[in-house]
Formats: C-alpha cells, sequence, structure tokens
C-alpha cells in the first residue's frame, strides 16, 4: 500500500498514526531483530495469544494475508468442488477466489437496500428455494452442487445481523466462515450475549493490511476460532500440512505471519478500542456535518447511521449518491481524497463469467456498486478536515 498521494486530506493516514507509535514500534522490532527468529516464533505466539484473548475466543492463528485467512478456513473445513458457498457479490475480491480457488462454487446472495452486508431475507429465500427443489436447476444450482458453506463479510466495519444467519446455518446444516477484514472489533449481539465479528461461526478470518483498523506494516491476516480440532487442522495447513518437520499429513500452503509484522501488530493492539471510539466519534461528526448540510435525502442518497455500540467500528466512511463519479474527481482537485470500494459486484468480473450471471441479477449489489464513495476517516482525522471535507462537496453540488 501506498501512503505517498499528495493529498492534503488523504483517505488513510499512516504517517499521523506511526509519529506517536514510532519509539514503541521500533523496540519491538528490534527485538525481533536482536532474536533473528523471523518466521513464527515468540512473536507470533504472543500476538497470537493477545488476539484471542482480545476478541474472546479460544484459538488465533497468524497467517500469511487476509486472503490467505479466507482460503485456508475454507481449506480447513474441506470446501472443495461439487460445493456450493453463499456469499454476497459486494465484497473484495478475494472473499469469492478463495471459494474459486479450491474448485468450490460461489452461490451469489444480494445484499441488503441500505447495509452493504449480506440480506438475511434473501439467504433464507435462497436457501428454501434449494431445500423445496426436487432436480433440476434451484435458482440456477446444480443439481449437483451441494450448499456446504455460508460466508457472510462484515464489510465497512459493520457486523451482520449474525443470530439469524447462525439460525438459518444450522437449520441447514452449514459451516460458518466469516469475513472479518475490515470490521476488527466490530461487535454484535447473539442470545442476549455481546460477540466480536469472527467469533461466532466456525472460523473468523481477519486482515491486517496496513489500511485496517488493525493494519500492520505489510501483508498480515489471522484465523479465529474456538474448535480445537479444527484450529490444529488450520496451523498445519499453514505449513504445507506438515504434523512435524517434512512430515506432511495435509496438503497445505506457505502462509505464516512474520515475526516482524506479529510485532508491530502487538503494540498496535493495545490501541485499538481507543481507535474504535474515535472511528465512531468521526462518523458522529461526519452525520452531524452532512445533517447540517441540507445535503442528505436529495443531492446525497444515504449516510451511515450513528452508532454507540461498535456494531459499526468504521473501517471506512461510505456515502451513497449517482453523481458519484464527479464527485471524486472534484474533491481529488482540490487534494481530498476519496475511493470507491467496489465498482464492479463480483458476479459481473470477467473472471467469473463462466457462473453465468448478469446485470440485473442482483440489483442491491449493482446500485451501490454505482453509488458508493468512502471519505477519509482515520484516527488521527480533526475535525477542521472533516469540515473541509463537508464544505468541499457542498461546493460540489451548489455549483
Amino acid at each position: 500500500m501506498s501512503n505517498s498521494a499528495p493529498y492534503k486530506i488523504p483517505i488513510v493516514d499512516l504517517r499521523a498514526q506511526y509519529g506517536y507509535l514510532s519509539r514503541e514500534i521500533h523496540e519491538a522490532i528490534d527485538n525481533v531483530l536482536q532474536s533473528q527468529q523471523f518466521i513464527l516464533g515468540p512473536a507470533v505466539d504472543c500476538f497470537e495469544r493477545q488476539l484471542a484473548n482480545y476478541l474472546q475466543c479460544n484459538f488465533a492463528v497468524g497467517v500469511a494475508s487476509g486472503s490467505d485467512a479466507l482460503l485456508l478456513a475454507l481449506m480447513a473445513l474441506g470446501i472443495g468442488p461439487g460445493d456450493g458457498v453463499i456469499v454476497p457479490p459486494f465484497t473484495f475480491f478475494s472473499t469469492v477466489s478463495a471459494i474459486t480457488r479450491l474448485g468450490a462454487t460461489p452461490l451469489f446472495v444480494d445484499i441488503g437496500p441500505a447495509s452493504y452486508l449480506i440480506s438475511v431475507h434473501a439467504v433464507a429465500a435462497f436457501l428454501d428455494r434449494h431445500a423445496q427443489s426436487s432436480g433440476g436447476l434451484a435458482g440456477g444450482i446444480k443439481p449437483d452442487l451441494s450448499i456446504k458453506a455460508l460466508l457472510p463479510v462484515h464489510l465497512f466495519g459493520q457486523c451482520c445481523d449474525m443470530a439469524p444467519l447462525l439460525e438459518l446455518a444450522a437449520k441447514y446444516s452449514l459451516r460458518v466462515v466469516e469475513d472479518v477484514a475490515q470490521a476488527y472489533g466490530a461487535r454484535t449481539s447473539v442470545s442476549n450475549q455481546t460477540k466480536f465479528a469472527g467469533t461466532l461461526g466456525d472460523l473468523g478470518c481477519f486482515s491486517f493490511f496496513p489500511s485496517k483498523n488493525l493494519g500492520g506494516y505489510g501483508d498480515g491476516g489471522s484465523v479465529c476460532g474456538n474448535d480445537a480440532k479444527l484450529m490444529e487442522r488450520l496451523r498445519m495447513l499453514r505449513v504445507h500440512g506438515e504434523s512435524e518437520k517434512y512430515h506432511h499429513r495435509l496438503t497445505g500452503i506457505n502462509s505464516r505471519l512474520d515475526s516482524i509484522q506479529a510485532a508491530v501488530l502487538s503494540v498496535k493492539q493495545r490501541y485499538v478500542e481507543e481507535w474504535c471510539n474515535r472511528r465512531i466519534q468521526l462518523a458522529q461528526t461526519y452525520y452531524r456535518l452532512f445533517t447540517d448540510s441540507g445535503l442528505v435525502g436529495e443531492q446525497i442518497r444515504e449516510i451511515p447511521a450513528p452508532v454507540t455500540d461498535k456494531s459499526h467500528v468504521f473501517n471506512n466512511y461510505v456515502i451513497r449518491m449517482e453523481s458519484r463519479d464527479a464527485l471524486k474527481r472534484f474533491l481529488a482537485a482540490v487534494g481530498i481524497q476519496s475511493e470507491i470500494y467496489y465498482p464492479l459486484p463480483l458476479h459481473l468480473q470477467p473472471c467469473f463469467a463462466k457462473l453465468g450471471h448478469k446485470e440485473g441479477d442482483f440489483p442491491q449489489a449493482e446500485r451501490a456498486a454505482k453509488q458508493v464513495l468512502a471519505l477519509p476517516l482515520y484516527p488521527e482525522l480533526t475535525v477542521a478536515q472533516q469540515e473541509t471535507v463537508v464544505g468541499t462537496i457542498k461546493k460540489f453540488f451548489r455549483r
């Protein structure tokens, strides 16, 4: 990731964070350099324990990236050819490529009209149609395809409505893999208990890409869970399936979190709650500024609702409008960075053409792809900068 674009207000400012963490970061990295243990080792063990303790789950396994976390989770569950995995089409590419790389089939289900998250109602309808079919096709599913898993994505920092999704998974005997790449620290309520995103399904997959709420100084990821046997299988899969050196019980891959990344993440982990609280405060400020601007409802279709319960920890602050592309160009011209996550839903990506989908199949995902724009948001962002962002957007619409 590059953070060198000449923006007056970048979408994320990693330099600002580094400014006050540098001493701790240098000390942590130097400890690794002194140890000369760069692959797995004590620093990774320490971070894995720290991560599991924070998330209140039994186990955490560090891996090389969030993409690998998804791949390894599906491998650990035995997902492969002939298996179908329910997944939204509006997400980052690796959510779905992890499925197809194993020879399994992504079964797209649309997102909700406002949340960007997989629609519980649509999942229920999809599973009901499939269960009632007797041979032939059911919603485009081949008769010999077995639906094995559900892969909800906690997008932009929001936690999916997991309670009904878990009920559906239990009803239809589905494994659940949570994609938590963008929602580290988010919570939801299940059975009157507050749980972290990523600890509710069979496995939770995290990314520590630098721009995330908990970001390293390069790629990194983890898989979290509570089942000891499943997590031991995952530990083997990340080191070529080794049960002991040069003895391979499984065919795995090379996907290890390195010690320097773990050391950096251990330092940053101590600040996660503070940063999540700050992101929520900044989102509340955006809400006030946009509401006061008079733009919402006409020029701007939708802004995120304010929260206080950490059901949304705002990895991204995303608004919706018809004139998205023109606004993005206008902001860039005055030095304000914004990003489009994501301009083309995955069912329309050329590499997935063989799945047979066409425009109009998932209208909510397609609508979101045409309207979403992420604005600057990071813990060090100032209210004055937010006022500049909203004021500039107001100028765009009042030209």
